[in-house]
């Protein structure tokens, strides 16, 4: 049989549909696109409509007649084409999770260079302002000890971790390790998290750089914007992009520099779309473009603490630690253990911590009271037939907010009015269990009418623009009094902020899924990182019925190192990551039978498909087993080698894509799951 010759003149698109395929297309006669198209985008033909997709390959060998195929109807070029590294990104990142490259690649890109009606909107340019740079600090011993290392090991690829305590300096090293890139005419891409910590920093690197222009790349921007900042970037004249997750895939044509800060952060995993890990996919981008990698966080992930001390025969990362906080007589906080055995709250506070919120108070000196639970209480139930105000669409309860008087599920979004009598029996005494900051926030304004109080949550700062108001009040010492979220817990400097009360931590201490530890101790250590930052020392009470727990009193010494290193024990024992890899398939649909089915009929393809190194678990609800009128269900998968798991995930969608499941039945496949 002769091979058939390849068409100059056909292209292969990428589109956004959930299809693992490409599309061929005929190319326009005027001029005929050559292989230094690849890469521009494309308005292209789709049945009835008309779609933007991103030019693969040009003079391909099409299953398709040519004469059967559809023209190409515009080349954009208001850009210049993608870049080769980018495609090598994308199609890992595909690859590595399972998704459709087309749905990668068209994810990447801000929603106006991919709609139809706005793919030729221009950008305007923007100019650096002149102004001169703000002088650097000095730099302590081990901040120079750090940079030296980094600086030593030169431009190629390295991957460092470096573990600072909290108020060590991190901010400061990466600013230094950006100017190297700089100086060396290279880009430089700088993670975070989350749109929070965003306006705080961005005002940093811009006031230490103000010659290189710095964009910015998150979701809270307009599409304006985010599509000039992307253009900027892609084009090479923004020399400094600071983003969430999805900037990790901004092309930069000259990247000399990656980093990631508070990179244990869950939220740098992508939880719906495709289910990417920013971090990991940082790391592959830094190897595949030959440039340095640093993560940063005062509180590693387990994974990452393993790839940089070699537990379980590792060491991908190299280790650099800051032990000692960077301004000159600031010191770690105080962190002391109330035990509510002995103490009993009244309303969720201690008296000792009532009393050190005072001597705050007397001294002029700001307190945080920390909940990670919003909302007034988190549930309403009837004392006298025992309804409990549950979610219509979850498997969840609905969350009092008393400053609007309503009813909300915090999975969902469902809300009601509050009721006026128990729907069940009609009795008119209904109670709040539990509490939350709205809660907390009354009981701390009847017990200090003096004080000026600010909650910091999700309801108070919903938008960027009151987020950074709350800042300003905080910095200024507009406030006395801070009730706060996990929102507070990290990458925040309060000079005035020296007491930390942590209130009903003990949930997540026993609680079912496995990384829960590990979340508790991060969170905690981060929002007592927030104590005592300057000159002035600081003091965290922490309220528990287990005072002796292991991990508490890892966090009284301030020791991360020995947590991790009991966590990873743990988890090796157990065959749990980093010592497994892991892929779960989940599936939602009406009915619970529905979605169980569909699992069970996975499970007999993946007998077709399995080895001896992977293995399976039951289909099981999910924990949160219905969620917006759905009912979820969830295979696991395992394998102690990811070559293997990633070699059976590969054979294994192809025969679950054989499967007819329900019309209502939607599934997902994600690789290295958070949450179980």
């Amino acid at each position: 049989m002769t091979e058939r010759p390849l068409e100059p003149g056909l292209v292969r698109v990428a589109l956004d549909l959930p299809l693992r395929r490409l599309f061929d297309y005929r190319s326009p006669d005027d001029p005929p696109l050559t292989v230094a198209d690849v890469g521009y985008r494309v308005r292209v033909p789709l049945g009835q409509r008309q779609r933007i997709g991103i030019i693969v390959a040009v003079g391909v060998d099409s299953d398709v007649d040519p004469e059967d195929l559809k023209p190409v109807g515009e080349v954009l070029r208001d850009l210049r084409p993608l870049p080769e590294a980018w495609f090598r990104l994308t199609r890992f990142c595909a690859s590595y999770y399972h998704v459709p490259l087309g749905q990668v690649m068209l994810a990447t890109l801000p929603a106006r260079l991919r709609t139809v009606a706005a793919a030729r909107t221009r950008a305007g340019r923007h100019l650096a302002p002149d102004r001169p740079a703000l002088q650097p600090p000095p730099l302590t011993v081990e901040q120079q000890a750090v940079l030296g290392t980094v600086l030593a090991a030169g431009t190629g690829f390295h991957a460092y971790l470096l573990h600072g305590v909290t108020g060590s300096g991190k901010t400061e090293v990466y600013l230094r390790l950006i100017e190297w890139a700089l100086t060396a005419g290279r880009q430089a891409l700088l993670l975070v998290p989350e749109i929070n910590l965003t306006p705080q920093l961005e005002a940093r690197v811009g006031e230490r750089f103000p010659a290189a222009r710095l964009v910015s790349l998150h979701s809270d921007l307009a599409e304006a914007a985010r599509s000039r900042n992307w253009r900027a970037a892609c084009g090479g004249e923004a020399r400094i992009v600071l983003g969430t997750r999805l900037a990790v895939f901004t092309p930069l044509p000259e990247l000399g520099l990656i980093i990631v800060d508070e990179e244990h952060d869950g939220s740098f995993k992508q939880q719906d779309g495709v289910r990417y890990s920013a971090r990991d996919l940082a790391v592959f981008r830094a190897r595949d473009s030959d440039v340095p990698v640093v993560l940063g966080s005062a509180t590693p992930s387990l994974e990452s603490w393993a790839n940089a001390t070699g537990s379980g025969g590792r060491g991908r990362y190299r280790l650099l630690t800051l032990r000692q906080r960077a301004v000159e007589g600031s010191r770690l906080p105080l962190v002391r253990i109330i035990d509510t055995r002995l103490e009993k709250p009244q309303d969720g506070l201690t008296g000792a911590l009532l009393q050190a919120i005072e001597q705050r108070l007397q001294c002029g000196e700001q307190s945080l009271v920390f909940l990670n639970r919003r909302g007034y209480a988190p549930v309403m139930s009837c004392p006298a037939c025992g309804w409990i105000s549950g979610c219509q669409r979850c498997a969840a309860h609905l969350v009092l907010h008393l400053v609007d008087r309503r009813l909300r599920c915090h999975h969902c979004g469902f809300q009601t009015r509050l009721p006026r009598q128990c729907p069940t029996c009609g009795n008119q005494d209904l109670r709040a269990l539990g509490r939350g900051t709205q809660r907390l926030e009354m009981v701390l304004a009847e017990r200090f009418p003096q004080a000026r109080l600010l909650r910091v949550d999700r309801d108070s700062a919903s938008s960027r623009k009151q987020w950074t108001e709350l800042l300003r009040r905080i910095h200024d010492g507009e406030a006395d009094i801070l009730v706060g979220t996990q929102m507070l817990a990290k990458g925040h400097d309060f000079p005035k902020l020296t007491l930390v009360g942590a209130i009903a931590p003990d949930a997540a201490l026993f609680a079912a899924d496995w990384r829960a530890p590990e979340r508790l101790f991060a969170q905690l250590m981060q929002v007592a990182g927030r104590a005592g930052r300057a000159d002035r020392p600081g003091e965290v009470l922490l309220q528990t019925q287990f005072p002796e727990h292991p991990l508490y009193q890892a966090l009284c010494r301030h020791d991360y190192e020995s947590f991790a290193t009991a966590q990873l024990n743990e988890r090796r024992q157990a065959g749990f990551p980093p010592y497994t890899h892991q892929a779960v398939l989940r599936a939602e649909a009406p009915h619970m039978a529905e979605a169980m089915a569909f699992l069970a009929a996975a499970w007999d393809c993946a007998a077709v498909a399995a080895t001896a190194a992977i293995s399976f678990y039951d289909p099981v609800p999910m924990r949160l087993a219905r969620r917006a009128s759905m009912e979820r269900a969830q295979l696991l998968v395992e394998s102690p080698s990811r070559r293997a798991l990633q070699a059976f995930l590969a054979d294994w969608l192809m025969q679950i894509e054989t499967l007819r499941a329900p019309s209502r039945l939607r599934w997902h496949l994600e690789v290295d799951p958070l949450d179980l």
